[in-house]
């Protein structure tokens, strides 16, 4: 959605409060206070974590595509939000940090598009029934009974024919070095990830060993989690 207007940014009604919270990478925090400095303090600099190009499975998934309204969960710097804003969705974009919101502001403005950025706890936000026709959660790493309830609000959330794509690191990721959660309970199980997005038609649902990173292929390989689902037009 072009615009030539300055910014906007929206408040979440809802407060950050310190209740256990597992936020991208998987960095495992006492709680959620803990996971926004964190986070805050790896945002602060100019330099983007994660660069300003969306991920390559979103770009993937949304090649047919109708636009409309979406909804990004955890969505840090905004390079996905930014990268849905110019294909012509009408984003809102959730985060604890307001650090990464400002940046995701930023890039925004950068690419002449309008994001509604909202600072808040995902388990806070509230998600409304049958508003949105996407809706995307990249690398928040959430324990199972928080996850769980967030993916039965998320399946309320979507429109009929509305998709909920999905990545993060999968239960191997563990046998490799570097980048991700070590407790179990943290990493996306499919199996588990079929029974909490029930009512949705999961036309992707796989294990994949990619690059951590295109840009800089000696970061290595990393082993991740895909989900692609579609509400049914008739449920």
């Amino acid at each position: 959605m072009p615009v030539q207007d300055a910014q906007k940014r929206r408040e979440g009604e809802s407060r950050v409060k310190p209740v256990n919270y597992v936020v991208n990478y998987g960095a495992i925090t006492e709680n959620c206070e803990v996971s926004l400095r964190n986070w805050d303090e790896e945002y602060k600099s100019e330099e983007y974590v994660f660069g300003k190009e969306p991920n390559a499975f979103l770009v993937d998934c949304l090649s047919s595509v109708r636009v409309g309204k979406a909804l990004c969960l955890g969505e840090g710097e905004g390079r996905n939000a930014v990268y849905l804003a110019r294909l012509g969705y009408e984003v809102t974009a959730v985060d604890i940090s307001p650090n990464g919101l400002k940046k995701a502001e930023k890039l925004a403005r950068q690419n002449g598009v309008l994001l509604n950025t909202v600072h808040a706890d995902v388990q806070d936000f509230q998600i409304e029934s049958g508003a949105w026709d996407l809706i995307i959660n990249f690398f928040m790493h959430l324990p199972t009974a928080i996850r769980a309830t967030l993916h039965a609000r998320v399946v309320a959330g979507l429109r009929p024919g509305g998709i909920y794509i999905l990545e993060g690191f999968s239960p191997s990721q563990s046998e490799r070095n570097g980048a991700g959660p070590r407790d179990p309970e943290l990493v996306l199980n499919l199996e588990a990830l079929s029974t909490e997005l029930k009512g949705l038609d999961l036309r992707v649902a796989e294990y994949k060993t990619r690059l951590l990173d295109e840009r800089k292929p000696e970061l290595g390989w990393i082993s991740v989690t895909r989900v692609m689902g579609v509400r049914p037009a008739v449920d």
